[in-house]
């Protein structure tokens, strides 16, 4: 006999980032009991996790406010458009409206509480242009805005009173009579199981970036939601949509931004120049510049190639590094865009001054100080010559667990907040979204689920049992996360062709038919590695089906081109759910706009 214990709730929320930590706030209002809430969260709180631990040059919070350009009371279509249309109109254009007219209020709760976002002088929010947006949008406390929105809640929740569990991992949904009634977790101290009972769930566990070998996420991001929402019955979407950029590989930051403005050279191991064997000479520069505005590889973007070539070093054995020491072959000063010119005297940056064009250190102090300053910390030292070692990383799910306008799913009880909710973004999502995405069906969450939270259910706990049993037999769970990581990243990440997919997915079923067995890294580790290999699974497989390029979906035919994207065809979603005990894909029409800006 298996000793549990066992709680209960009204509203458990599930993940303790942005989007955990607003549904757990907007339930306790609901409920007028903050005591009738729960936060788990497997790391420690307020100090794990993506919006705990994310940061890059200057990090945005997408807000559609009265003075956002171009004005008036319809400009929130403006960003609904950039949502739904910018996503390649693949995602259910009601929850895009929602997102952009939720702005404004996801923002002023924010600042209520003690986000210190940057103001202008004449006293409004700062805002500025990120990727995919048409207006400037952007909000912005710097580096750590995330972080701070972290903080910030965290205080809120303290002063609220609702209580938190720490190093507590859900391992299985609970049901009863077809609706969600709780959590089977593991103590991740003790390795004592624990049954949560609650009315109602809601998901934010974060992305899956842990999937990947190469990745951009903090430890601890496993997407385990995806799977648990898929092993309860629920439907998922877009699985396929994952945005892959640059990024450290000693420090996951993602080189956006300045670190491309700059103009540095692109180096492999050998110190060659690689980008001049994928693209003109006259195409480098330009693109180098251009890369800075359009971060995460996309078909639709020219940039997107450096991605590849990239990528294609990376798949040859070579190590890829940015080198800011010297200017790139291809850089000559009087043939340099009028645009670069002006960009850069907009930054009070004069390239005719020797100081500047020498090379791109000096550029970047000049742009952009505080990331020198912060690689320098991290053991990377470009004024001493220090080349900065780069690959394309996983950065975020673009799909996930599908949601309703009310933040439920196809399982009545269980809803889904943030990044691993999907249907509210397409192929790709304007910058500075996600953590608007976190606060507006954060709230919408878990107000919905306190709404729904009448009683808790007697949860059956036999099936969930029997599958934490079957963990005694197979392969080491180590070993297990460490093939699957390997698998993702070389056949589902920047270049995917249709037989790297079919070999990727003949390699994830191997291991699943294998086994997992707990190994020293305990009970949860096993349990949420058979999770991600159900992720894995539903990441190959729906990116095989869709066989064109879209967003940060890039398929790749024999001959290396990438496949052109097919409106025709491939307007649509595929919907991935759990039938008869086998993973099916179902391609379906998004809900398309009502509205027109």
């Amino acid at each position: 006999m298996i000793d549990v214990t066992e709680i209960s709730c009204s509203v458990l929320a599930v993940g303790a980032g942005g989007a955990g930590l607003r549904a757990a706030i907007a339930a306790a209002d609901a409920l007028g009991d903050p005591r009738k809430v729960l936060i788990l969260t497997k790391g420690k709180f307020g100090k794990s996790g993506a919006t705990a631990l994310a940061c890059s040059d200057r990090m945005a919070f997408h807000a559609t406010l009265p003075h956002t350009e171009p004005g008036g009371p319809d400009s929130w279509k403006y960003h609904a458009e950039d949502i739904y249309f910018g996503g390649g109109e693949v995602s259910d254009a009601d929850l895009a409206e929602i997102l952009a007219k939720g702005s404004a209020e996801a923002f002023h709760y924010l600042e209520s509480i003690g986000v210190p976002f940057v103001r202008r002088p004449d006293g409004l929010p700062d805002q500025f242009v990120t990727d995919g947006s048409k207006y400037a949008r952007a909000c912005y406390t710097g580096p750590y805005t995330a972080n701070h929105i972290e903080e910030a809640l965290v205080r809120e929740v303290g002063r609220l009173g609702i209580p938190v569990r720490e190093h507590t991992a859900v391992v299985r949904l609970l049901k009863a009579e077809g609706r969600i009634a709780g959590a089977l977790c593991v103590d991740e101290a003790t390795g004592d199981l624990l049954v949560v009972r609650a009315g109602a769930v809601v998901l934010a566990t974060g992305g899956g970036g842990e999937i990947f070998k190469v990745n951009a996420y903090p430890p601890g991001t496993t997407g385990s939601g995806y799977g648990l929402a898929y092993r309860a019955g629920a439907e998922l979407v877009n699985m396929e949509f994952l945005q892959i950029g640059l990024c450290s590989v000693g420090t996951k930051l993602a080189c956006s931004g300045s670190f491309f403005r700059a103009l540095p050279r692109l180096v492999n191991g050998r110190g060659e120049e690689f980008l001049y064997r994928y693209l003109r000479p006259d195409e480098v520069v330009d693109l180098l510049f251009r890369k800075g505005a359009s971060w995460p590889a996309m078909y639709e973007e020219p940039t997107s190639r450096i991605d590849v070539a990239v990528q294609r070093e990376v798949d040859g054995g070579n190590k890829v590094f940015l080198d800011f020491s010297r200017n790139p072959e291809a850089l000559d000063w009087s043939q340099v865009d009028p645009e670069i010119v002006g960009w850069y005297r907009s930054k009070g940056v004069d390239l005719s001054d020797r100081r500047f064009s020498r090379n791109p250190l000096a550029r970047l102090l000049a742009i952009n100080p505080q990331s020198v300053e912060w690689l320098r910390e991290r053991g990377v030292d470009l004024a001493r010559g220090d080349l900065l070692e780069i690959a394309p990383a996983v950065q975020h799910f673009q799909g996930g667990v599908k949601i309703r306008p009310d933040g439920g799913t196809s399982v009545p009880g269980l809803y889904a907040a943030g990044e691993v909710a999907g249907g509210q973004h397409g192929a790709k999502r304007p910058g500075g979204n996600s953590l608007l995405d976190c606060q507006v069906f954060g709230r919408i969450a878990g107000e919905s689920a306190a709404r729904w939270a009448t009683s808790a259910h007697m949860p059956n706990l036999e099936e969930a049992l029997t599958e934490l049993e079957e963990l005694k037999e197979g392969t080491p769970a180590s070993e297990v996360r460490r093939e699957l990581g390997e698998v993702m990243s070389a056949c589902a990440g920047v270049v995917r062709t249709e037989r790297g997919l079919r070999e990727g997915l003949k390699n994830i079923l191997r291991l699943k038919e294998m086994g997992v067995k707990v190994d020293e890294e305990g009970l949860a580790f096993a349990a949420e590695t058979s999770l991600m290999l159900d992720v894995g699974e539903m990441i190959l497989r729906a990116a095989a089906v869709r066989r064109e390029s879209r967003g940060c979906h890039l398929s790749f035919d024999d001959s290396g081109d990438p496949l052109p994207r097919d409106d025709g065809n491939w307007r649509r979603y595929i919907v991935i759910f759990e039938e008869d005990g086998r993973m099916t894909l179902e391609v379906r029409e998004p809900i398309r706009p009502r509205w027109t800006a």
